[in-house]
């Protein structure tokens, strides 16, 4: 790092509650909009879902509308949840393919995992914590906080859980600069690279692990990006240097300053809700669940990374994990095999 970090200022940054004064938190569909999203479904059924885009999927009504959430997104609060979907109205497959059309407004899916899935979905499937496929994701364990492989994640809640699952929010620019309020000598090492393992479903990649910082600023954009799961994982490799007590304490750190109450912002994504976030100026986790007994009614959403084509430049660094670093490029998402 060739400079002490200093405080980020933008328009975007939030804390807490305030996340709903911001004319950019929440969109709800009007009637009007839900009839666009209908005829371009009904239209649409012809088509593969991957042959589903901005092109095959015409919203004249309700396009202008994601046009300025895709906006917002990168520059403005990093987030936004979109209500009014009539979940009850449409199968599960007519849901995948509305949801998948909407988020190709915003922009380009990737893939999640080394078989290609673009449209994952995110339920408890019992698996062990030793089995390779276990993803947090998949399971009803709390998670931490944490950012994702893409420009933009969206999920659409299909079900929700019998109790918990609740949503929780940060802007990493709050975060950031509550960390150089409190503690500038951990956040200089946040500025440092860390070492992550590959992804265990990430078997499409041959590069066993890389290294990427925490927080970074480059030709003038802010980033931050975490996974600590996969940074714990690296360092308990035979090759890899150990962590550093220091390294571990501003690890540690992150995710104490964002659990503040004070900077992040829990709610319950409802059947029907559709969230979007920038990985690169929000950081999310999910509180744990208890599922209902019948597989049925249990808690499903349905995930999409995206790249979009107004994303900001990034860090050399983040090469190894997105493909590319430059503002607009298509990147992140994992290698299919």
């Amino acid at each position: 790092m060739t400079r002490k970090p200093v405080a980020i200022h933008h328009e975007g940054t939030w804390k807490g509650h305030e996340i709903l004064t911001r004319s950019d938190w929440s969109h709800r569909l009007t009637k009007k909009e839900m009839d666009d999203l209908d005829q371009a479904l009904r239209s649409s059924t012809n088509l593969a879902m991957d042959q589903i885009g901005r092109d095959t999927f015409p919203l004249p009504v309700l396009g202008p509308s994601l046009n300025r959430i895709q906006q917002s997104l990168e520059n403005g609060s990093g987030v936004t949840l979109i209500r009014g979907f009539p979940a009850d109205q449409y199968t599960e497959a007519e849901a995948k393919r509305l949801f998948w059309g909407i988020s190709c407004h915003i922009g380009t899916p990737v893939s999640q995992s080394a078989e290609g899935e673009r449209l994952f979905s995110v339920c408890n499937a019992g698996y062990r914590s030793d089995d390779p496929r276990h993803r947090g994701p998949n399971s009803s364990k709390r998670l931490s906080f944490h950012s994702d492989r893409c420009d933009v994640i969206g999920f659409l809640c299909w079900r929700q859980a019998r109790s918990g699952g609740e949503n929780e929010i940060v802007n990493s620019i709050a975060l950031h600069n509550e960390i150089l309020q409190q503690r500038p000598d951990l956040l200089e090492q946040l500025y440092e690279p860390f070492y992550y393992k590959r992804h265990t479903v990430d078997l499409g990649n041959e590069k066993p692990w890389c290294q990427q910082p925490v927080f970074s600023v480059h030709e003038g954009h802010f980033a931050c990006n975490i996974l600590r799961v996969l940074i714990d994982r690296a360092y308990a490799l035979p090759e890899i240097p150990d962590m550093t007590d220091l390294q571990r304490e501003a690890l540690d750190f992150v995710e104490t300053t964002a659990g503040n109450p004070s900077l992040h912002f829990q709610f319950r994504q409802e059947r029907g809700d559709i969230l979007l976030m920038n990985n690169f100026s929000t950081l999310h986790r999910r509180s744990a669940f208890e599922d209902h007994e019948e597989p049925e009614l249990r808690r499903h959403l349905f995930r999409i990374w995206l790249s979009v084509p107004n994303s900001r430049p990034l860090h050399p660094l983040f090469k190894d994990n997105y493909g590319s670093t430059g503002a607009g490029d298509l990147r992140g998402g994992m290698k299919a095999r």
